[in-house]
């Protein structure tokens, strides 16, 4: 089964993320994986760590002469802003720099800083923040973009784009994905929309929340392009794919909800409106949809029509102008604390998002059709598909 792990604080040495159960054979273009790194640090809104920062992935283990080899790989990306903290994020007890660390407080509401504080026994937040980082999603995208070039063997090609920043929305239900797919060929990310007027307007609501010293959150879609009908089950409710990519997208920090097609809008409508017909295409030998509300999905299964899943994100909870919150040693009221931050993350919150359907992908077509090699897992896919045929 491909698995996945990550490790690393926001300012400590590196970022670690180790994948494991890739078939042997599959050859690694580090110069993708690299670009999608440099997808995560872009667009319009970010802070002063992306002016630092210049990530790339270090290969460690699992890849040889170009290829998986079928072991764990692990993918190492160097903080270059340790260099700042190797003192106040030291690995041993240094007394003589003890002056030189840097305690988070008060707690900032939004941030995981009480609630780890509470749960981790800790007088103060520092320790926390640094794992709960969004930081943390650059090792996330870096094994999510190994899991792409899996996918792309079988056809299937991943990507996002932002359809809301604040309150302003695309009105159109669907973007094609050819237009989804050609974002990634543009230098400047800006707000990675698909629609250049409507991007302008969120760029006014981000510059309205610079100038406030607020910060602004909205919605990204993913979309999964080319999956067969059959991955996931319908046997057992944690089998589920559209469970597993609700939860997988559900991770990311600052999403706090997540839809499956137009699972919000089908909600306040008839069925009569919600349902996708079918239909049969004799020149692909393909049954077919005339609409795709459900996002790809029914009863928790690939239909084989594009994979559609949203991330709302909340605003950064980081703020210039902080909120209230409380001393934890004289339990009075006082502002939280502020750290360096974003004011926009939603372009790079789909690229998160990109990563992590990804990998529920790729773990779901290996569980499917299996494979110690790249060569056997292709042979029992094109079998399949075979068979989806003369259905």
């Amino acid at each position: 089964m491909l698995r996945f792990q990550t490790a690393g604080e926001s300012h400590g040495q590196a970022l670690v993320a180790v994948l494991s159960g890739l078939p042997a054979g599959l050859a690694v273009d580090f110069a993708y994986v690299d670009r999608e790194l440099k997808r995560r640090q872009g667009g319009y809104g970010r802070g002063g760590r992306m002016k630092i920062e210049s990530d790339a992935a270090q290969f460690l283990s699992g890849v040889r002469h170009g290829r998986t080899i079928g072991s764990p790989i692990t993918l190492l990306i160097e903080n270059r802003d340790w260099k700042n903290w190797s003192e106040a994020m030291a690995v041993e007890d240094r007394p003589e720099s003890r002056a030189k660390y840097k305690p988070l407080s008060p707690p900032r509401p939004g941030h995981a800083d009480l609630a780890g504080c509470l749960k981790y026994n800790f007088p103060e937040a520092r320790y926390v923040l640094e794992r709960a980082s969004a930081r943390e999603t650059a090792a996330r995208v870096a094994a999510g973009a190994v899991a792409k070039l899996f996918l792309k063997e079988f056809g299937i090609e991943v990507a996002s784009h932002v359809i809301a920043v604040g309150a302003v929305a695309l009105t159109v239900d669907a973007v094609p994905f050819e237009k989804v797919l050609a974002l990634r060929d543009r230098e400047d990310i800006v707000l990675n929309c698909v629609d250049p007027e409507i991007e302008a307007r969120m760029r006014t609501v981000v510059d309205q929340a610079i100038e406030k010293r607020d910060t602004v959150g909205g919605t990204f879609e993913v979309i999964g392009h080319g999956a067969p009908p059959g991955l996931g089950s319908c046997a057992q409710w944690d089998e589920r794919l559209d469970g597993m990519l609700a939860q997988a997208v559900m991770s990311i920090q600052a999403v706090k909800a997540v839809e499956i097609g137009q699972g919000i809008e089908n909600a306040a409508a008839f069925g009569s409106r919600v349902h996708d017909e079918i239909g049969y295409s004799r020149e692909q030998s393909r049954f077919t949809r005339k609409s795709n509300r459900a996002g790809g999905l029914e009863g928790g299964i690939t239909n084989g029509e594009d994979i559609v899943v949203r991330g709302h994100l909340k605003p950064i909870s980081t703020l210039r102008q902080p909120l209230e919150s409380v001393d934890f040693e004289t339990k009075e009221t006082v502002k939280a604390a502020y750290e360096r931050s974003d004011v926009c993350v939603v372009p790079a919150g789909g690229v998160a998002g990109e990563a992590m359907v990804a990998l529920v992908l790729a773990r779901a077509l290996l569980e499917k059709f299996g494979g110690d090699s790249l060569e056997e897992t292709q042979r029992n896919y094109h079998g399949y598909l075979e068979q989806v045929r003369r259905f």
